[in-house]
């Protein structure tokens, strides 16, 4: 069934409310600072050479210290370490990283952001009014373990894709959509910035753009193109997927909608009842200044 425009021009709404209250956003050029640098080129399907158009990381700078005070960051750079990124290698969940999931998940309960997000779900009546059953239903929906590659375990989950990152066969990158998993595994050099991607006829991306689709290699691999938050706190990306995926039953959703000054396409894939992937697409920013 086609989404309506007046769905489409309500999740405008709320998704614009949940970008007013994200308090715990960081500032460009204040918090984090980013470079540019050059335009990615073109990679070969199948392929993983890309020329690098960036010499220096995306990353100039990031206060750390402010992550670290902030708990909803501090447990989340605590569960970047929780998986195996390999598909087909089945997860096994510790007591403990059971119990670093359930604290991340507190931790955004407290926040306006997913405050509102778990009201308006409520009132839609895709989500239980009462707290605990709401951060039982988050966390079936983004840490349940399910089978990406079908030849063996359980292997993956909605966070590791999108937010920690996958690799398939040796041959490619799956997801990794997260601005803060970038940053570290570019700290550690682990990940290689080659240059952001922009449409032939839009606009140069800046360095305070919150959204950017990004061009990059990790664990040897290259990622062609990959759209990232950046600077937004976790809470904000949990709730904004979270309401896409279930205010539709389709197994891909994509919604185009304005969030403060960027024009995005907002994609969620489901694996059932759990995300399967979710990622921004910036289409344009800036064009309404």
């Amino acid at each position: 069934m086609a989404r309506s425009q007046q769905a489409d021009r309500e999740l405008t709404e709320v998704l614009n409310q949940l970008w007013i209250l994200d308090t715990n956003r960081l500032r460009p050029g204040t918090d984090y600072i980013i470079s540019l640098q050059g335009k990615a080129g073109y990679v070969a399907q199948g392929s993983n050479y890309a020329r690098d158009r960036a010499r220096a990381p995306l990353f100039t700078y990031v206060n750390e210290d402010k992550l670290k005070s902030i708990e909803t960051y501090l447990h989340f750079v605590n569960l970047l370490d929780n998986y195996e990124t390999a598909t087909g290698v089945q997860e096994e969940v510790t007591s403990e990283e059971l119990k670093e999931n359930r604290l991340f998940i507190d931790a955004m309960m407290e926040t306006a952001v997913m405050k509102f997000a778990h009201g308006y779900l409520s009132n839609k009546g895709q989500s239980p009014s009462d707290c605990d059953q709401f951060k039982r239903q988050l966390y079936d929906i983004w840490f349940r373990l399910y089978h990406r590659d079908r030849s063996g375990g359980k292997d993956s989950c909605g966070f590791e894709h999108v937010f920690v990152g996958e690799t398939k066969f040796g041959r490619e990158i799956l997801g990794l959509h997260n601005w803060v998993q970038f940053y570290l595994q570019e700290k550690h050099d682990h990940l290689d910035y080659k240059g952001y991607k922009a449409r032939a006829n839009k606009n140069t991306p800046d360095e305070d753009d919150h959204v950017l689709n990004l061009q990059f290699s990790w664990k040897g691999l290259v990622k062609p193109v990959g759209g990232v938050f950046i600077g937004v706190s976790p809470e904000f990306e949990f709730a904004l997927f979270t309401i896409i995926f279930l205010m539709s039953t389709e197994r891909r959703t994509s919604v185009e909608v304005k969030v403060d000054e960027y024009l995005l396409e907002l994609i969620v894939y489901r694996n059932g009842q759990c995300i399967g992937t979710s990622y921004p697409k910036l289409l344009s920013s800036n064009q309404w200044d």
